[in-house]
């Protein structure tokens, strides 16, 4: 929301959290990045009446078939190995490098969709797909970001996302790209 509030301000936009409304998190029903992130736009304008805009993002590893996808938050949790001794974001690094052992192309790309309504029925929403392409590492590496970060290996930079600066990481990442592309549209 920070983000977005930053990159918008210069318009008039006013971005706020759906939570400041009282609205629930939309049921994720789609079957891509795309249709997640127009279900959720439109679950929050529908109940505050309000434009909106909403994102959904992960990670797809060509190995796995884009695995784990648009199931990325609860990638461990599907197949039952998310467990109270891990958080969320360990548990789901852990399977993913466990259904990495027998792959030797590592190629990954993250993924970010951003879609903006005016109204809940806009036939016409503004959609950005911003992608950022790297590898899966074997090991953990770095302490910053969250979610898959400390396994997303940048061969140009030698270093995961985790070991990026927060501005080297919005410069470059999938959701950085997906804000620009959106900016564009709008200024279009």
């Amino acid at each position: 929301v920070a983000e977005l509030q930053s990159l918008l301000a210069d318009y008039g936009v006013e971005v706020l959290p759906q939570t400041q409304f009282g609205v629930p998190d939309a049921d994720e029903t789609g079957l891509s990045f795309i249709e997640n992130a127009i279900l959720k736009a439109r679950h929050a304008s529908r109940l505050t009446g309000l434009p909106a805009i909403a994102d959904d993002s992960g990670l797809a590893v060509h190995a796995l078939g884009g695995a784990p996808g648009i199931y990325s938050a609860r990638y461990a949790a599907m197949h039952g190995m998310d467990n109270a001794k891990d958080s969320k974001d360990a548990a789901n690094i852990r399977l993913l490098l466990q259904n990495m052992q027998q792959h030797t192309d590592r190629s990954a790309e993250f993924h970010c969709v951003l879609a903006l309504v005016q109204h809940a029925d806009d036939p016409v929403p503004l959609i950005a797909h911003g992608r950022w392409s790297g590898q899966i590492s074997q090991q953990q590496l770095g302490e910053g970001g969250f979610g898959y970060d400390p396994i997303f290996w940048l061969p140009e930079l030698g270093k995961t996302s985790a070991q990026l600066a927060k501005a080297d990481k919005a410069a470059l990442s999938h959701r950085g790209q997906a804000l620009r592309l959106l900016l564009t549209q709008l200024r279009g």
